[in-house]
């Protein structure tokens, strides 16, 4: 069943219309649509029949137990074939690679893809440009020309353009770098990340300095103090949430293909590090509908559903690669090269609260580990069978999985956590591996139209622990959490605890534990208190790299002018949602 909410999106974004505007198809149109281009991909190989998997694919997406990236619902089957949501381009250090890579930048943004970029390799601001004998203008210059690029390719795309910016800790121009949103007046289209080393983590704990490279000359330009450089990061991202760190080193660890290079930036939310024009196309479980009732009162994980979903979702994500339109050649060679696929999860807070547990506890970061340390041994498995049927992906031989003792693999890497933004309200869950934001809230999505969305889960559990008086769901709606919560068992208001009620700690924790057993990144925001200090942001990044991390956002309630997620619903969608008003 979907929601309003639900609805809406799909109408403004995802279903077919004609010529003149009006829909010409309905949720299950699309879903069919899907389906049975992604189940094309059979007909490729020996003995394949597309027919059940062309069911099997629309019952998972229907059932709404798994679904794709956006590009992938938009596209699949529509002239607009891309379907893919991330990629990774170079930036090489001349004139005619910055503007090419701009080019096919442009290209991708206007399929539908987000793309990243580390503007490392750029010479520094007022280096020596030998062909005009005049002086470089820097990274950040280049990056306000993509900048301006990705708003204007946006005006006209059905899904907005966005940017990953990374810049290594040792480039001469990092300060200006983690200074650059700071007024919040250029590049609100890129998120940045500071890439840092280990090498930089140890300086600065001991109090070191730390030198700055010309990526040009490969020489030191002048070495700073590694404290200072790193409050200063820590600094910006208390004022407004950027840049984010992603921890290179430990990135590169986890590489499968580490002869064909290092990976130096990720897409747009930082879930997917990528080498230079590989794509990923991603795809998540919606852990809410791998419960089963118990009793009153009572549920569990569904394990055999679990895998039995996992097994078919590797099987669709592994044919949107041979279905999809590749807007570039490179791109096609890389990602046919490593067929690099994401499976992630969405609803984990929300089965969280049917399980009794709190979010902000050892056994909620216990769950997560069993949790996706099942989800990641079953897509391996499941990949490993693709292989028997179809062969290992091109590259294998030059991956780290011969040496591992693996025998076959279909795809490079398997699983990411996203965040899971759009999909989840189509799926009618929370986002990603998030705690709820709020109980009931208001997003402003779709062009700044507002959505106002009581939890599901809450809901539910209101009827079944027979709490869903007017009155109750009347004050819930208006402040947005529980709050006191007069008439709501103790254990049930506990698990409904919401992002800023969490010590950070708990928040960096369960982001972990959920890396521990994930091939790619994890996609998760820190939130802070209003109240916080800077000293408590940087006392989170370091947990995050002590606990192996392989990157952390964080953002502080109110550091923007403007916030998608705001507390309670508006009185005029009270109604709609919770049968009474929220005047009383």
């Amino acid at each position: 069943m979907l929601s309003e909410n639900a609805l809406k999106v799909l109408a403004r974004r995802y279903l077919r219309r004609d010529g003149t505007g009006g829909l010409i198809e309905d949720p299950a149109g699309m879903f069919q649509r899907v389906a049975t281009h992604v189940a094309g991909a059979e007909k490729l190989y020996r003995q394949g029949n597309e027919l059940p998997w062309r069911e099997k694919f629309y019952r998972v997406m229907s059932g709404l137990e798994f679904l794709p990236n956006s590009p992938t619902l938009m596209n699949a089957g529509r002239e607009r074939g891309q379907l893919a949501a991330c990629f990774v381009l170079p930036v090489e250090d001349s004139m005619e690679s910055i503007f090419e890579t701009l080019k096919q930048t442009a290209l991708i943004q206007q399929s539908g893809g987000g793309t990243g970029f580390s503007f490392s390799r750029l010479r520094p601001a007022g280096d020596l440009v030998r062909s005009t004998m005049g002086v470089a203008s820097g990274p950040l210059s280049f990056m306000t020309v993509y900048d301006v690029a990705t708003e204007v390719i946006k005006q006209g795309s059905a899904r907005r353009g966005a940017n990953m910016a990374v810049l290594r800790i040792d480039h001469p121009d990092v300060e200006d770098f983690i200074r650059a949103k700071r007024k919040r007046d250029r590049l609100n289209n890129f998120n940045l990340s500071v890439g840092v080393t280990d090498g930089f983590m140890e300086a600065v704990a001991g109090g070191a300095s730390f030198s700055l490279i010309n990526p040009r000359t490969g020489r030191e330009t002048r070495r700073v103090d590694a404290r200072k450089l790193f409050d200063l990061l820590t600094e910006a991202a208390w004022e407004n949430g950027e840049p984010g760190i992603l921890f290179l080193d430990r990135i590169n660890v986890a590489n499968p293909t580490p002869a064909l290079g290092k990976f130096e930036s990720t897409n747009p939310c930082g879930e997917q590090p990528l080498l230079p024009y590989e794509s990923c196309n991603l795809g998540s479980l919606n852990l809410v509908k791998m419960l089963q009732k118990t009793g009153p009162r009572r549920w569990e994980i569904d394990f055999a559903k679990l895998a039995d979903t996992i097994h078919t979702a590797v099987r669709f994500l592994d044919n949107v690669i041979d279905v999809n339109y590749f807007p570039l050649a490179d791109v096609r060679a890389m990602t046919l090269a490593n067929r690099k696929i994401g499976l992630g999860v969405m609803g984990f807070a929300d089965m969280l609260i049917y399980l009794g547990i709190p979010y902000n506890s050892a056994e909620a970061v216990q769950t997560a580990e069993t949790l996706m340390a099942f989800i990641t041994k079953t897509a391996l498995a499941a990949s490993a069978e693709l292989a028997e049927e179809r062969g290992s992906f091109p590259n294998f031989m030059r991956s780290v999985y011969p040496a591992q003792r693996v025998s076959a693999l279909r795809n490079a890497t398997l699983t990411t956590i996203a965040p899971t933004g759009t999909i989840s309200i189509i799926a009618g869950c929370s986002s990603g591996i998030e705690p709820l934001f709020a109980v009931a809230l208001s997003r402003n999505v779709l062009d700044r139209d507002v959505l106002g969305d009581i939890n599901p889960v809450f809901l539910a559990l209101a009827r079944e622990y027979g709490f869903d008086q007017p009155e109750i769901l009347a004050e819930v709606a208006r402040e947005g959490t529980i709050g006191r919560g007069e008439g709501i068992p103790e254990h049930v208001r506990a698990c409904f605890v919401t992002a800023h009620d969490i010590d950070p700690r708990w928040h960096i924790r369960m982001q972990a534990a959920f890396q521990r057993h994930t091939h790619n990144a994890v996609s998760k925001t820190i939130n802070y208190p209003a109240a916080a200090s800077v000293e408590d942001v940087r006392r989170g990044f370091w947990l995050a790299f002590q606990h192996r991390c392989k990157g952390l956002t964080v953002y502080r309630d109110g550091s923007r002018a403007e916030q998608v997620l705001s507390f309670g619903v508006q009185t005029t969608h009270c109604e709609t949602i919770t049968g009474s008003s929220c005047e009383i």
